[in-house]
């Protein structure tokens, strides 16, 4: 029972966190401001940091304010495990291309058509899942997923629409770059989150002290990327150029992505976890016309939703009879 409540809450949080995550993202890169635009680069570096610490605390809470105990367990379980801590190198690596993936599909798309082409992580994660894990979906799962494919394929048709051909042309070619970062976003996001998934379920370790270990390759892996990719603007304006109270808050809620993510994968499963973030759809759709009014929905585009949710939908009406068996 008190997993089952965990479950639906990860679930729940994970909604909220992943629609608050894009919009606020996406309205961060297109806000007009003085002065240079921060990093995402820094972002992401910064991020990880955040999750670092925050990962601790829970550790720490959990043997009972012990800083004795802190300290045992991870050296226990990261110094003297390094063959299992190197196991997290792998997707560390891909979650943070990943996150610096998103900073550009959102600087380059807006956020409805973002969530909602992001959803072909699910179909990604299915295959991962199923030559990896040995997962078997059944007939309504795999339905659900053509499903899917035909609402991405919606929300990506190409629509007439009068405007300046100058601008028409630059769109084009920022949605292209947009889209190209969210494909390889989603190749990366089923492969990485199928793996951490297998090493959670094949150790009894806290899930707080293997994120600690996702995080410390993460804030290595991010922080030379950083270097590599900002460098000179690093030198000339330092890694928090254009930092402002907007970017604490994405730069919270992205640390906040990767635990929550974590929970997810722990008391639920990888693919649920995906179609769970398929919801936050209405509301990206919503905001983004209301609020950032940079968005115009289409008779195609509102179709395509609607078999994404469709897809929702009839995933979850054969995952719950098929997963008590396994449990018990």
């Amino acid at each position: 029972m008190a997993s089952a409540k965990l479950k639906y809450l990860s679930l729940g949080v994970l909604v909220f966190q992943t629609t608050s995550l894009v919009l606020t993202m996406r309205y961060s890169r297109t806000l007009q401001g003085d002065g240079p635009r921060y990093l995402a680069s820094s972002a992401v570096v910064v991020a990880e940091f955040l999750k670092i610490l925050t990962c601790v605390g829970l550790v720490f809470k959990d043997h009972s304010y012990s800083g004795r105990a802190l300290s045992s367990i991870l050296r226990q379980e990261i110094l003297h495990k390094p063959i299992e801590t190197l196991k997290l190198a792998i997707p560390s690596g891909i979650y943070t291309l990943q996150n610096n993936l998103l900073y550009v599909a959102l600087s380059n798309l807006d956020a409805a058509t973002y969530q909602v082409t992001y959803q072909l992580k699910i179909l990604t994660t299915a295959l991962f899942s199923v030559s990896m894990l040995g997962r078997r979906l059944g007939v309504y799962q795999w339905l659900s997923l053509l499903i899917l494919m035909a609402g991405v394929a919606l929300v990506q048709w190409p629509t007439d629409s009068p405007s300046d051909p100058q601008k028409e042309q630059l769109t084009a070619g920022s949605q292209f770059v947009g889209l190209v970062a969210v494909l390889v976003a989603c190749f990366s996001s089923g492969f990485a989150g199928v793996y951490f998934e297998k090493i959670l379920k094949e150790t009894k370790q806290s899930v707080w002290v293997r994120n600690i270990q996702l995080g410390m390759f993460g804030l290595v892996f991010g922080f030379f990327g950083m270097l590599a990719y900002d460098g000179d603007r690093v030198q000339e304006h330092g890694m928090f150029q254009g930092y402002n109270t907007l970017t604490l808050i994405v730069v919270a809620l992205q640390a906040l992505g990767g635990l929550v993510i974590a929970a997810v994968i722990k008391y639920a499963d990888n693919i649920l976890k995906g179609f769970a973030t398929s919801l936050s759809i209405i509301l990206s759709t919503l905001i983004s016309y209301f609020w950032l009014e940079d968005f115009e929905p289409t008779s195609v585009f509102f179709l395509g939703t609607v078999f994404v949710i469709m897809a929702t939908f009839l995933y979850g009406y054969e995952s719950k009879p098929a997963t008590n068996p396994s449990r018990a």
